[in-house]
């Protein structure tokens, strides 16, 4: 490989990055806008992290709240599925 490929592979590689990255913080502010919080404030707080922060924000509204919410609901399943076994 020359260099001039090397440098084509490069842009598009970062290309495709930065599209993934822009659509993984649309889907976390619609995410965000949809879900329902405890207090009508925490949302606001989310959306302007999400505005202003962009992929870092994201990343850390998808670590704090969506992956915790995740956890929640998979222990929840587990917990009715054990709960039929000793039926």
């Amino acid at each position: 490989m020359d260099i001039g490929e090397i440098v084509i592979f490069l842009f598009f590689f970062f290309f495709l990055l930065i599209i993934a990255s822009f659509i993984f913080w649309i889907v976390m502010i619609v995410d965000c806008a949809k879900r329902n919080f405890k207090n009508k404030n925490e949302k606001l707080v989310w959306i302007i992290i999400l505005a202003l922060l962009n992929i870092i924000g994201a990343l850390i509204y998808y670590f704090i709240v969506r992956k915790n919410v995740h956890t929640k609901v998979s222990e929840k399943i587990r917990f009715k599925n054990k709960r039929k076994k000793k039926r």
